[in-house]
Parts: structure tokens; sequence; C-alpha cells
């Protein structure tokens, strides 16, 4: 598959089979993120796979409430993924200082969207969720105090195979200039 293809098919999944994604799928998705490219080579996440029915069904609960139901979907998920902001390389904590950017967020970006594209290869569905429980969470898959969850992905078939809904996004000319902004 060209890449650009595989960009066309990557999208958001809210809905999952109830089928558990195979160890070597899981692995592979992994090892994308592993390679990710990051600021001063300083890799700064963990994933912590969470597969275990019971054990991700509480994860996936802390990422809603009745008030605010917006994440419900990430119960169907077979299996989230939990990256956590590790510590930085000093250049790199220097530099970001300086140039007032958190470096490791775009990283974490990066090792997110590495993930997403290499599932979306392999036929599995993911979503990127930012709303959740942190101190939760945290609790439950004993994250230490002083590190951070930088984002939960959930992973798993998808409930309607890959059904490439029409993506909406701002017209080439909105979003690329050539030389300045306009």
């Amino acid at each position: 598959m060209q890449f650009i293809e595989l960009v066309k098919i990557r999208q958001s999944v809210r809905a999952y089979k109830d089928l558990p994604v195979e160890i070597e799928k899981l692995q592979t998705v992994l090892e994308a993120m592993r390679l990710a490219p990051s600021a001063s080579n300083s890799q700064p996440w963990k994933v912590i796979v969470v597969d275990e029915p019971e054990l991700k069904n509480k994860v996936a609960y802390a990422t809603f409430s009745s008030s605010l139901p917006i994440n419900k979907f990430t119960v169907t998920a077979p299996a989230i993924l939990v990256l956590t902001v590790e510590k930085i390389r000093l250049i790199t904590q220097i530099a970001g200082w300086l140039k007032k950017r958190q470096f490791s967020l775009i990283d974490i970006g990066i090792a997110a969207e590495h993930i997403c594209l290499q599932a979306a290869e392999l036929g599995l569905g993911t979503c990127m969720v930012g709303w959740f429980n942190e101190k939760e969470i945290s609790k439950l898959l004993n994250i230490p105090k002083q590190t951070r969850i930088g984002l939960i992905i959930t992973i798993g078939y998808p409930e309607n195979g890959y059904e490439i809904r029409l993506k909406r996004r701002k017209d080439y000319e909105e979003v690329v200039c050539f030389n300045n902004y306009r």
C-alpha cells in the first residue's frame, strides 16, 4: 500500500468487534511506535497495553462520565494503549524551556500517529482519546505520581470492517501556503 493510501484509510474508530487483537499485530504496532523519531532522540514515552478485560473496562470507564459520555465507545475496544510522558534528555529540556515548547508532547503525537498508521495497515482501527480521568487511570495502572499520561489510544477490529468514511478537511489552499503566511 502506498503511504498516501494508508493516510487516506486511517480514521478514528469508535466501535469495535468483540475480538482480541493478535499479539503479533500488537507487537508490530508497538514496534512502529518504538521507532518513531523524537527531539534529541529522547523517546519520552512508555506504553501500557491494557488488554485484560476487567482492567481494560475500568480504564475505559475512566474516559467518560454520566455528565460527559463522549468516550463511551472505549468500552467496546479489546485493548487500550496508555502512553505516558517520560523524562526527557537534559538538552531537550533546555531547548524546550528556551523555545517555550513541550517537545515531549510533540514526540508523543508522532509516536501515536505511528501506532495509528501501522494499525490501519494491519486492518485494525484506533482512536486517540485525550479526555480521561488521569488520576483514576494512573491509580489503576500503578503509574508513578510524577509521570503524566499523554494520550490514550483504543485499538481493535472495527465493528463494520474498514468502511472508509468521507473525510471532511479544509481545502488545500486553506492550509498550505508557500514562502509567506497568507
